[in-house]
C-alpha cells in the first residue's frame, strides 16, 4: 500500500493528538489526584470528613473532573478546520462556536454564542488565577473580548485561530497573545444555563 502525503499528515495530527492528550492527563493526575490518594505527615490517609466539608471536597473532586474532561475533549478536536459562524466538528468551528461546543458537550452547558457575550456571562478572574478549563480572551478585532480559546495549563490555550487555520494550542506567551490579551474568565456552576430543547 502507498502512503501519499495526505496519509502522512493525517498520522502525524493522530500522534500529536495521543502525546498531548497523554502529557495532559499526567498533568492533571499530578495536580488533581483524588482526596483518597493523599496521606497525611503521618503516611496515613485523611479521614473522610462528613458534613460542609465532605460536600465540598466532593464538588471539588466533580469540578476537578469536569475540566479535566473538557480539556482532554477539546484536544480531541486538534486539526477541525476554522468556519466562522461553525459550531461543530462536521462544519467546523470559530472561537466561541468551539468554546460553546465543549462546554455543551462536556458538562452539558450552553454558553452564549458570541465571545463578548461568553465574557459577560462569566466570572472575571486574574491571569496569575488561570486553571485549566477558564477561559482566555484576547482583543483581535480592535476591541476587547473578540476571541476566545480555553486554558488548558502551562500557559497554553486551546482555540480556533483565523480562516484557513485549524484548531490548536498556542502559547499565551508568544508576543502576539501576550499584546493583545483582554482577560480571564471562570465558567461557574450557577451561570451556566442548562440545555433545552430547540437550543
Amino acid at each position: 500500500m502507498k502512503l501519499t502525503s495526505n496519509g502522512v499528515v493525517h498520522i502525524l495530527r493522530a500522534m500529536r493528538l495521543l502525546l498531548l492528550t497523554a502529557s495532559l492527563l499526567i498533568a492533571f493526575n499530578a495536580s488533581a489526584a483524588p482526596l483518597t490518594d493523599r496521606v497525611d505527615d503521618n503516611n496515613q490517609p485523611p479521614v473522610v470528613e462528613k458534613g460542609l466539608m465532605g460536600q465540598f471536597a466532593q464538588v471539588r473532586q466533580t469540578v476537578v473532573d469536569r475540566t479535566s474532561d473538557l480539556v482532554v475533549t477539546a484536544i480531541g478536536f486538534l486539526g477541525v478546520p476554522y468556519k466562522r459562524g461553525g459550531n461543530t466538528a462536521e462544519t467546523g468551528f470559530d472561537c466561541s462556536g468551539f468554546v460553546r461546543a465543549m462546554y455543551n458537550q462536556t458538562a452539558g452547558f450552553l454558553l452564549p454564542r458570541r465571545a463578548e457575550e461568553q465574557a459577560a456571562a462569566t466570572e472575571k478572574i486574574d491571569r496569575s488565577e488561570l486553571k485549566p478549563g477558564d477561559l482566555v480572551f484576547f482583543k483581535t478585532m480592535k476591541r476587547a473580548f473578540s476571541h476566545v480559546g480555553i486554558y488548558v495549563g502551562d500557559g497554553k490555550f486551546i482555540h480556533s485561530p483565523k480562516p484557513g487555520a485549524e484548531v490548536r494550542v498556542e502559547d499565551m506567551s508568544g508576543s502576539y497573545w501576550q499584546r493583545r490579551f483582554s482577560g480571564a474568565r471562570r465558567v461557574q456552576a450557577a451561570q451556566e444555563a442548562p440545555m433545552t430543547a430547540g437550543d
